[in-house]
């Protein structure tokens, strides 16, 4: 956490030292580096929230060991256990298509209620309405200066990822 804090703070001298040059470029840095900065950490915090309550409920799926495996046969088509011991004769083709049908995941309400969960959470939604404010209010003040927004968002998303990847 001290290290986090640390980060920011050489961050924001850094940007404090633009105030030399003029406050229009001041306030371009600082609101484009605030905005991506908690877009970032409020992004991985959500994420981060969010696995651990499916793990705790127990709602993931085991992964398979070889990495390989998992991208070349992503639903175990060439698995190696015999489903069924009997000839070929006497097997019920529409129940073994039926019983594998179920295994494959559809989209559902469900799956949808998820996805939904981590894109609508609070902890991303507030720093994007930081961004898009910050943004109309300096563009209706005449202080919107695109040669150092941009840089500046650049360097939130630095600072938000190394912050992000010390406090996890």
């Amino acid at each position: 956490m001290l290290q986090s804090i640390k980060t920011f703070l050489v961050f924001e001298s850094l940007i404090l030292i633009s105030l030399f040059y003029s406050f229009a470029t001041f306030m371009n840095i600082q609101i484009a580096f605030l905005s991506a900065l908690f877009i970032i950490l409020g992004s991985s915090y959500a994420y981060k929230n969010m696995i651990l309550s499916k793990v705790e409920s127990g709602e993931y799926e085991e992964e398979r060991e070889d990495i390989l495996d998992t991208i070349d046969d992503k639903y175990g088509l060439y698995d190696e256990q015999v489903l069924n011991e009997l000839p070929a004769e006497e097997l019920d083709l529409k129940t073994i298509v039926k019983e594998e049908k179920a295994k494959i995941k559809t989209f559902s309400f469900s799956s949808m209620k998820h996805g939904l969960k981590g894109g609508f959470s609070l902890y991303r939604l507030i720093p994007y309405l930081f961004l898009i404010l910050g943004f109309i209010a300096l563009k209706n003040n005449a202080l919107l200066e695109l040669k150092f927004y941009l840089p500046a968002l650049l360097m939130g998303i630095v600072g938000g990822a190394v912050i992000s990847k010390r406090l996890s």
